[in-house]
């Protein structure tokens, strides 16, 4: 897992420090790691911000003879790392629940994102996370479009003993997520959340479709989850979601198989919101909370 961020992030530092490099050496390096950034999904802006903070770093600055040049280097990446994740406020979603129950309306989440990204088996997790804090839950199986959706998030219901709200397929989902919320209501559940159908960014009708359902049930939380495996198109995925819906946080997907380890940065730059999750398998309790200290002290192990 992230394999190959930590090979170049542990190369470069490594090889500045070893070498005394003038200023067109220092470049060259510094270009070729750019693009090795660029190659493990990390996104150019992202790239540069670091290389930047590198350069600046190490050109014409003293550094005491007593610091180690290499870790010294590994502190700066570190902390510009840190910056690029923790650019927004965390999100602590049990204790948003908790406040909302205060209330006695249902805390209602919108799950959003393209086809196979792992979208409807996060809501499952997400709500085997719920129940196991002590939350009562209900699913709304909001994706009218794709055969099996319904079945499939049925079958996580059950096995879960969660309650499941549905109609057929080709009906408007809006209407489904309305439809359990309403439910939630009347029987003091405590959180919903909704599956939506995936939807390529480039459709604009679906993505019309996907505000409707944000309109009309009006969430306490969207939720962004994309796929740690796509590369690049992430970026793309995240602008054109956070134009449609302004989500508040992502959970990134299938980490556990991702050795290049750049989307967590891509996304977390473009959007601007937190990631909360990270998907790590397919069973129910894989889903763990992301802590960006965790993750830069695993880029740097």
């Amino acid at each position: 897992m992230l394999e190959k961020l930590k090979t170049i992030f542990g190369s470069v530092t490594s090889v500045i420090s070893q070498k005394k490099l003038n200023n067109k050496e220092l470049d060259k390096v510094l270009s070729d790691f750019e693009i090795e950034l660029i190659e493990c999904d990390v996104a150019q802006p992202v790239a540069e911000i670091i290389i930047e903070k590198v350069k600046d770093s190490t050109i014409g600055q003293k550094i005491e003879r007593s610091e180690n040049i290499e870790e010294y280097l590994k502190k700066i990446i570190k902390e510009t790392l840190k910056d690029i994740l923790n650019g927004t406020n965390r999100i602590d979603i049990i204790k948003m629940i908790k406040d909302k129950t205060k209330s006695e309306e249902p805390f209602k989440i919108v799950f959003l994102g393209i086809n196979g990204t792992g979208k409807t088996t996060t809501v499952s997790k997400m709500a085997k996370l719920l129940k196991d804090n002590g939350f009562s839950v209900v699913l709304a199986c909001a994706d009218t479009h794709r055969a099996g959706a319904i079945e499939q998030l049925t079958e996580h219901a059950n096995r879960l003993s969660i309650k499941t709200v549905s109609q057929s397929y080709g009906s408007d989902p809006g209407a489904v997520a309305r439809d359990a919320v309403l439910y939630a209501q009347s029987h003091r559940i405590d959180a919903v959340l909704i599956d939506t159908a995936g939807r390529m960014q480039t459709s604009k009708n679906l993505m019309d479709e996907v505000s409707k359902v944000i309109r009309v049930v009006k969430p306490d939380l969207k939720i962004f989850v994309c796929d740690a495996l796509a590369g690049n198109d992430v970026l793309s995925q995240a602008e054109v979601f956070l134009k449609y819906t302004d989500f508040d946080a992502t959970i990134l997907t299938k980490i556990d198989a991702d050795a290049k380890g750049g989307a967590a940065l891509s996304v977390a730059n473009v959007s601007g919101k937190p990631i909360i999750f990270l998907g790590t398998g397919q069973e129910y309790n894989d889903l763990i909370p992301f802590n960006t200290g965790n993750y830069i002290s695993l880029l740097f192990n």
